[in-house]
């Protein structure tokens, strides 16, 4: 599986470097050094495709099956961001309105991930100070912006009740800063003695999702907390002897901010009468108060650092809205897509924006074209800067890197996007060489019967950190050789940002 050392000029996608004659000392060692590390016997009946080039020049300094397509993971959300901030632009803001018809009041939204209790609360106040005192008849949720297709092609059934998998729609709320858009943290206490009944409490706090407590208080602390498919009970099962916090994925997110609203209007003096339905608002209805989120270039940094599924679905339903009048997976797919192939990325196959899905294709050499060709458009400094940056503490900086290549030549160096489900491991973004030299990189590994192998993208990181194209000589080794990365969490298949509540 390694790519031959042979300087030859190469074929794409064949696993043969495409090199130039009599490359600089440098660059042979580095084409031995990457080869070592992806000797690792891990990787003996597994896949791995990786390109390093010249950031701004585009030759190839090392390739393994560049042209070969990779369950790609979260590295698909590399190409989600782009597109989206090429489509709607960096200003780009979602608004939630609430206007008024007849007898019914009316709550529209466009997919504000971004939207709190504490927003809905804000909306209810301005209603009750525009006068509103009685609504006599509904309180009518029109998500129609997007449609009704809150789950993704391929997302298997059992990721469904978690938070990472949440379900998509116009109206949707987040239960804390990391905008974990249509989900519910659930927190387990210990209760007032051994063997007594565990104290649960929601943030927010809402009677949406009902809690059926089975957990007591106990020695230790192994707690299960269950969304029963196809509602909102919640079930609690085992012992408790320290606070755990779950986050939840809500059944029918529209219907979930809709009970944030009317809490807040009740709150406020607002008396709703009728029921809560689903309907498009009426044309000529009077807007009573809205809510604009934040711009799309300040939403990529919980987006990208944290690797966040849900934005990356709703920009692309948003996508599709824009440019085709859709709010739909095909619609938003189809503007990826074609943004994609304009910007160097021949062969893929998208099926959702996040990665989530597994019949996901992207390639090595795709991706470092893509890297590359980003770094022409006006809105490349805030999506690079929305990249992971590695050994960064900081989990709104460092992102899912912040454990990752800390007391190396990579830390505060690599920018770069992580991609993690059940044997495949991803990592492509920018480094800087020891000589100043831009690179781009794109690891992508698949088919693993091990622990995800991230120490080695982590050691080629590293390496390239390290790259000079005038190396020299090691008397002894024959060639400067990689560095070992301070240690990385090894065994676990999931982006550390999904792993609530533990931090990356």
């Amino acid at each position: 599986m390694l790519a031959s050392a042979v300087l030859i000029t190469g074929v794409a996608g064949s696993g043969i470097p495409a090199h130039a004659l009599d490359p600089a000392p440098g660059v042979s060692d580095l084409i031995h050094d990457i080869d070592q590390i992806l000797s690792d016997s891990r990787l003996t009946m597994a896949r791995a495709g990786v390109v390093v080039r010249n950031a701004t020049t585009g030759e190839e300094l090392y390739t393994l099956d560049s042209g070969k397509l990779f369950a790609p993971a979260s590295n698909t959300k590399l190409l989600t961001s782009a597109a989206a901030m090429e489509t709607l632009g960096a200003d780009y803001r979602f608004s939630t309105e609430v206007l008024s018809k007849g007898r019914d009041l009316y709550l529209r939204g466009t997919g504000d991930p971004t939207m709190l209790a504490a927003d809905y609360d804000a909306l209810a106040a301005k209603v009750a100070a525009s006068g509103v005192k009685v609504v006599t008849g509904r309180l009518v949720v029109d998500d129609t912006w997007f449609d009704d297709v809150r789950l993704g092609t391929d997302w298997t059934w059992d990721d469904e009740p978690y938070y990472y998998a949440g379900q998509i729609s116009a109206l949707t709320a987040s239960p804390d800063t990391d905008y974990d858009a249509g989900s519910v943290v659930v927190s387990v206490a210990p209760g007032d003695g051994p063997g007594k009944p565990a104290k649960v409490t929601t943030t927010p706090d809402t009677d949406y999702v009902k809690i059926v407590n089975k957990a007591v208080t106990g020695d230790d602390t192994d707690v299960l907390v269950e969304r029963q498919h196809g509602g909102n009970t919640v079930v609690i099962t085992g012992t408790v002897a320290e606070q755990y916090d779950e986050w939840v994925a809500v059944w029918e997110p529209s219907l979930y901010a809709a009970s944030l609203f009317r809490k807040g209007l009740a709150a406020h003096g607002v008396r709703v009468i009728g029921s809560t339905v689903r309907e498009a608002t009426p044309s000529g209805a009077k807007t009573l108060a809205t809510r604009e989120s934040m711009p799309l270039s300040q939403l990529l940094t919980p987006f990208m650092k944290l690797s966040n599924n849900m934005h990356a679905e709703i920009l692309t339903k948003a996508m599709g809205r824009k440019v085709s009048g859709e709010g739909t997976w095909s619609a938003g797919l189809a503007v990826t897509t074609a943004f994609a192939r304009a910007n160097g990325v021949g062969t893929l196959r998208l099926r959702d924006g996040s990665g989530l899905s597994r019949v996901d294709g992207l390639t090595p050499s795709g991706i470092t074209s893509l890297l590359i060709a980003a770094k022409g458009k006006p809105w490349f400094p805030a999506w690079y800067d929305s990249l992971p940056i590695a050994g960064q503490a900081d989990r709104l900086v460092g992102g899912t890197l912040r454990s990752r290549m800390r007391g190396t030549p990579a830390a505060g160096n690599v920018h770069a996007k992580t991609g993690s489900l059940t044997s495949v491991t991803a990592l492509s973004g920018y480094v800087t060489s020891a000589d100043g030299e831009p690179l781009v990189f794109s690891i992508l590994t698949n088919g693993y019967l091990s622990g995800a192998p991230r120490d080695l993208e982590d050691r080629i990181a590293v390496r390239l950190a390290q790259f000079t194209r005038s190396a020299p000589v090691d008397a002894a080794a024959g060639t400067l050789r990689a560095e070992t990365p301070a240690e990385t969490p090894q065994g676990d298949d999931l982006e550390c940002s999904w792993r609530k509540p533990v931090e990356c």
